[in-house]
């Protein structure tokens, strides 16, 4: 049909988060979060099916957001590039298969031409395990719903972000992983994953320490969040506070170098939420450098009221299910 599906969930190591809109506008209609009890595919799907569920009408289609740990994302750069995307395809795919670390022949790949010059295209080529996306898809159909589009969670976000000509850093942190992008007038410059997966939060519980600061986080989440050599956000390890710091550092001297300006605001999506990221550099002597979320009020719907309250979804979650909701 041309458009994706007006109801959209995102899946994180913290949990899932579902929306609907009414129209390409992305108001969100109503808002769902619900928790993984543990981690298995079971607990997953059951909590997929229950925070779809509450914001669900009669459609069972589906916008999935995934974590930007399940794909790669690159930038490439080409002289040409056949205008039917039948035939573009297995040329992005042929460059692709010395840059991913698994088979690009068999992999589900999407691309988008970025940028155009005289002899010179740059092209946003998404690549994902086939198996990867069958398990993905195969879950959403376990919970009652069908997949209809899916999306890695900060290009997610970044498509409902109005194409300014101003430069914006986004930050996507949360529990398994840390992810820069810079975007300007629709076009991305720069998209970089750190992945703190399992080892990394091991080695952070080894290190905790006395530099440990708590920062109550205030309408943006309304949870408690610990930062300094480890942030622990729901009563859990998120991240070493030091890889999401070095992570902003390296994505904002690429942003001065290329730009020119240093980055005047960041936008912040994930389940860390802006103050609780604006806290983290600060300590890390990142900025001065305000920190806002990618949602904000005007954004929501009468559905979706409770958001940002302490009985409601913090904003820093629906970044990425109100992006793909922007059609």
């Amino acid at each position: 049909m041309g458009t994706r599906p007006r109801l959209a969930c995102e899946l994180r190591a913290e949990g899932v988060v579902a929306a609907r809109a009414e129209d390409a506008a992305g108001v969100l209609a109503a808002v769902s979060r619900a928790g993984v009890a543990e981690e298995s595919r079971a607990a997953t799907v059951g909590a997929m099916r229950k925070a779809l569920e509450a914001v669900s009408l009669k459609t069972r289609d589906v916008t999935l957001v995934v974590p930007d740990g399940a794909v790669r994302v690159l930038l490439l750069d080409f002289d040409t590039l056949p205008g039917k995307a039948a035939e573009a395809l297995p040329v992005v795919r042929f460059r692709l298969k010395k840059l991913l670390p698994f088979d690009a022949d068999d992999a589900a790949v999407s691309y988008q031409v970025m940028a155009t010059a005289k002899d010179a295209l740059q092209v946003l080529a998404v690549a994902m395990p086939r198996e990867v996306l069958a398990d993905y898809e195969g879950m959403v159909r376990e919970a009652g719903f069908e997949p209809g589009a899916v999306l890695p969670s900060t290009l997610a976000a970044l498509a409902g972000l109005a194409e300014g000509e101003h430069p914006t850093l986004v930050v996507n942190a949360g529990r398994e992983g840390v992810t820069t992008a810079i975007v300007k007038a629709g076009v991305l410059l720069l998209h970089r994953t750190v992945d703190l997966g399992a080892d990394a939060r091991a080695d952070a519980v080894a290190g905790l320490g006395a530099e440990t600061v708590a920062v109550d986080v205030a309408a943006g989440a309304h949870e408690t969040v610990v930062v300094a050599r480890e942030i622990i956000v729901d009563g859990g390890l998120a991240a070493t506070a030091s890889e999401v710091a070095q992570a902003v550092s390296v994505a904002a001297a690429y942003f001065e170098d290329t730009l020119q300006s240093t980055p005047g605001v960041v936008l912040a999506t994930g389940t860390l939420g802006a103050e609780a990221l604006a806290g983290l550099l600060a300590a890390a002597e990142i900025g001065p450098v305000t920190v806002r979320e990618v949602v904000d009020r005007e954004m929501l719907g009468a559905g979706a009221t409770a958001v940002g309250t302490p009985s409601g979804v913090p904003l820093g979650w629906l970044a990425g299910v109100r992006g793909v909701l922007c059609n």
